[in-house]
């Protein structure tokens, strides 16, 4: 296994579920980032928008199994475990 591959996939899922919470902030939220941030931190919806943002992971996934890149695929799933199980923590 070309754990580097792996890791790559980690990163780019961690990424884009970061991308997808700021995007969900920016367009359905009347807040900034910065205080958007912390007002959904105060009301606790934080590991939900966390979730919503790994949303995009789907489509990253898809379009690495189509490039026939599966480990980073695999990297990307990794991402997800380690986002949904944080969640559960915050």
């Amino acid at each position: 296994m070309n754990k580097k591959d792996l890791l790559i996939g980690f990163i780019i899922g961690i990424f884009t579920a970061l991308l997808g919470s700021y995007l969900f902030i920016t367009f359905f939220t009347k807040f900034d980032t910065s205080t958007g941030i912390q007002t959904i931190r105060e009301y606790g919806y934080l590991g939900k928008v966390i979730t919503i943002g790994t949303m995009l992971d789907l489509a990253v996934f898809g379009i690495l199994l189509k490039r026939n890149k599966e480990l980073m695929a695999r990297g990307v799933i990794l991402a997800v475990i380690v986002l949904a199980i944080s969640t559960l923590f915050i």
